[in-house]
């Protein structure tokens, strides 16, 4: 229970943190270390990270909408007030995080870096037993068999 008595997932680091993060560790690592991921930088390049910035803040976006439509938070600190199924959650169970980390692959390809790089899908593997496994604890406790049949249904990541 939280200091207010709401029930929570309780995670320990909140994903866009975890991403922010190591983002940040990426770039101090980058400005000791500079490593590229690709030989050069170009404007095709540039443009290939917005891309995926794009496609992954879309992402996300699509699954804030589809928590605002299911009347429930898309803060992952706050209470669950319902089981948000619809839009991009029929294909992914994570999708806000799942847009974060292809975001931040984004970022690292648009400033060709391979620091960042490395380490978003670091950050989306250590949200599985810091947030995620936390949040899918809660939510069953809070759903029960209706939850249980959409992680039976749909996938963690894709």
């Amino acid at each position: 229970m939280t200091a207010a008595g709401r029930e929570t997932a309780r995670m320990l680091v909140p994903p866009p943190l975890l991403y922010l993060l190591v983002l940040t560790a990426g770039y101090f690592l980058n400005r000791r270390w500079p490593l590229r991921l690709f030989p050069r930088q170009t404007p095709a390049v540039v443009l290939a990270g917005l891309a995926l910035v794009l496609v992954g803040g879309g992402l996300a976006l699509w699954a804030v909408l589809a928590f605002r439509r299911a009347g429930t938070s898309p803060n992952p600190l706050a209470p669950a007030r319902a089981l948000a199924a619809d839009g991009p959650y029929r294909f992914t169970r994570n999708p806000m995080y799942l847009g974060l980390g292809v975001a931040a692959l984004g970022v690292a390809v648009a400033f060709n870096a391979l620091w960042p790089f490395l380490l978003v899908p670091a950050a989306m593997l250590l949200s599985v037993p810091l947030a995620i496994v936390r949040e899918e604890r809660y939510l069953e406790k809070r759903f029960g068999e209706p939850y249980r049949d959409y992680k039976g249904r749909v996938r963690r990541w894709l």
